[in-house]
């Protein structure tokens, strides 16, 4: 049977509220990290963002944490070339991955990251979930179908984030979500349900908030 992929509801008050502690603690940047030995010892459950070039990941790590510059957003797309450990308390590690797909960059160093960027996903034991996330005015799309075949093969369970919903129509999203559950029936490690997210509204926090305390 094919998952329909719905949205995720809306979290249980405790659930909630885990979120909510978990990410009003003490939440800093730890490391960036440019080769697989430089990774912190995996002594926690870690959760990774993936998500191609500009698609919003450190703007939507900086509205779960209410901190406006934890993460670094470029207005160019594919700056970040390290991946950028944070630290959840001490409880869990928070992963930025560099954004795929494109980058305005030199190819060898566009090969380097993607090369460090498959090495983490295939080779970290420590990584619990990965959030995939599709830009709502677009859906997913072949480069993001890349990256999923990536965790499939890693053996990764990876949830899709739609960022930005605020930013289209009703009727717009729904065609974005529609294409990304046809893209995610393909994958077997893809987790059943979606989180929809406005980093600016604050749509879907609550719900990724616990989405991620509950991992352990």
């Amino acid at each position: 049977m094919t998952l329909s992929f719905p949205e995720a509801p809306s979290p249980e008050p405790l659930a909630e509220e885990a979120g909510r502690k978990l990410f009003a603690g003490e939440t800093d940047f730890l490391k960036g990290v440019v080769a697989m030995d430089g990774l912190p010892p995996a002594d926690r459950p870690e959760v990774c963002f993936a998500g191609r070039s500009n698609v919003g990941k450190s703007t939507l790590i900086n509205a779960l944490t209410g901190r406006k510059a934890l993460a670094r957003a470029s207005n160019t797309p594919g700056r970040t070339q390290e991946i950028n450990f944070f630290t959840l308390g001490e409880s869990h590690y928070l992963v930025d991955l560099p954004g795929y797909g494109f980058a305005e960059a030199p190819v060898a160093v566009v090969r380097k990251w993607q090369d460090l960027l498959r090495a983490y996903l295939a080779g970290r034991a420590s990584l619990r979930r990965a959030f995939v996330l599709i830009d709502a005015r677009h859906g997913a799309k072949a480069v993001d179908a890349e990256i999923m075949d990536l965790l499939d093969r890693a053996a990764v369970p990876f949830q899709c984030v739609l960022t930005k919903a605020d930013k289209v129509k009703a009727r717009d999203r729904e065609t974005a979500l529609s294409r990304t559950r046809e893209v995610l029936a393909k994958h077997p490690a893809a987790y059943p349900e979606l989180i929809v997210t406005s980093s600016d509204k604050g749509w879907g926090l609550p719900t990724l908030r616990a989405a991620i305390a509950a991992i352990g």
